[in-house]
């Protein structure tokens, strides 16, 4: 695959290809005056009053997407978004426009007719071609430009598909917005497109190891091949729900949390907390069952208890693992998908009373775990009305907020960390009961 510089090295290549082929066809001696090759905007090309020269500008005015290498898809990562599992390579057309310039009767028309003929018998840019244009010989390589000497390294002679130069239809009517936009008088000009230019990052991915044997092998060295067990059960763990206690949406430090699925047991369960955005990676064991609420093969108790350090609030990626018998039984051990589970934010120094001073303000101080972490954010919901925090007197496990104006009253109250907040509403129900709110409330006095 190419690189970054494949895009400017086709352009040269192009570039040295006319300019070889005016050469080979003596069109100097032709038309008794010198002539250049330029890869400039058409607004570039012919400047001041001075006379204009004969020359042949190849400028490339668009690219698009390949529609033939689409479905290559984008770069890929895990779920952690670390490690890079696919490199497909950026496959694009390049679009350009040839145009014949002279002050000269009938020059322009001649250069035009060489060029037109010349990209019509060189319609593949082959592999030497190619390394015959980037890559310099050493006695002129010293003298070239450092642009022109980085190209020797993009690797466009040696990606998998080579360079196909086709003509291009042009309307009068995209031809004329095309010299209106650049701001040039129209030239003759002829449309074509190179296409495809591969070019991918050179960047390590994850490759999965190669398959060694599908099942074991007989005495004849047969394959057993896949083994497959008709089943509307799970044949590996599977989780379906993370029930933490009370009824609650949310889960807190010091929770047991359950988790629901099929195909749970095993020996050495363990569960995996992950959040990414805070790198917290946690892993803890599962308790152990309790028939009949718990039964290993459907449930999972992990406990929350003094995480307050390792955890704090935020978006969870739940895992198990334990070791079970595969298809073939053979102790191996099983990973199983992946669950939300919310962690809030729970206050711990409610119900209390506050005194208003004497501007007529009341301020809260609110003790919480687990503590807050660099970049959170927190805010007080009272009653229905949100309050910053002060910057003074704040702590990893406290905060302060200042209510200007408060009026008397008992409020409810609720921490809100980076959009999670405490539980407020009694979920614990019997059948028939009437939800109520918990006596989270701070009285303003």
């Amino acid at each position: 695959m190419s690189t970054a510089l494949a895009i400017a090295g086709v352009t040269a290549v192009l570039r040295d290809l006319l300019n070889d082929g005016l050469i080979n066809h003596n069109i100097s001696g032709l038309l008794g005056s010198s002539v250049t090759v330029s890869v400039q905007a058409p607004d570039r090309v012919v400047t001041g009053s001075t006379p204009e020269a004969s020359q042949l500008n190849l400028f490339m005015y668009m690219v698009t997407p390949n529609l033939g290498w689409r479905n290559e898809g984008l770069p890929g990562r895990d779920g952690s978004g670390r490690t890079r599992l696919t490199n497909p390579p950026l496959a694009l057309d390049l679009h350009y426009l040839l145009s014949a310039y002279s002050g000269a009767d009938l020059h322009a028309e001649i250069l035009l007719g060489y060029a037109m003929q010349l990209l019509h018998e060189t319609p593949v840019l082959t592999r030497e071609a190619i390394r015959t244009s980037l890559i310099p010989s050493p006695s002129v390589g010293n003298a070239l430009p450092p642009a022109l000497r980085a190209l020797a390294d993009s690797g466009l002679a040696e990606q998998v598909e080579l360079i196909k130069i086709n003509p291009a239809t042009q309307s009068s009517e995209e031809m004329s917005k095309f010299w209106t936009a650049t701001q040039s008088h129209l030239r003759p000009s002829a449309a074509y497109t190179a296409s495809v230019v591969l070019i991918q990052a050179q960047r390590p991915a994850r490759s999965a190891l190669p398959v060694l044997t599908r099942g074991p092998r007989d005495a004849q060295g047969r394959e057993a091949g896949i083994a497959v067990q008709p089943s509307l059960a799970a044949s590996m763990p599977l989780l379906t729900r993370a029930q933490p206690p009370a009824g609650q949406p949310v889960a807190g430090i010091g929770d047991l949390v359950v988790l629901h699925g099929q195909s749970l047991d095993g020996a050495d369960r363990r569960v995996t907390l992950n959040n990414e955005p805070l790198q917290v990676a946690l892993e803890l064991a599962v308790q152990p069952p309790l028939p009949p609420d718990r039964p290993a093969a459907t449930t999972a108790a992990v406990s929350l208890a003094g995480q307050a350090a390792a955890l704090p609030v935020g978006i969870y990626q739940v895992t198990l693992q334990a070791t079970q018998p595969d298809l073939l039984n053979q102790p191996r051990r099983m990973s199983s998908n992946r669950l939300a589970l919310a962690l809030a934010p729970r206050i711990t120094n409610l119900p209390q009373t506050v005194a208003r001073a004497g501007d007529g303000s009341a301020t809260i101080t609110l003790q919480f775990t687990p503590e807050l972490r660099s970049g959170q954010h927190a805010t007080l919901v009272l009653g229905s009305n949100e309050v910053a925090p002060l910057a003074t007197g704040a702590t990893p496990s406290s905060l302060q907020f200042r209510i200007p104006g408060a009026a008397p009253g008992s409020y409810l109250a609720r921490l809100r960390v980076d959009g999670i907040e405490s539980p407020i509403v009694d979920m614990d129900l019997q059948p028939g009961d009437t939800p109520v709110f918990l006596p989270i409330t701070v009285s303003i006095t």
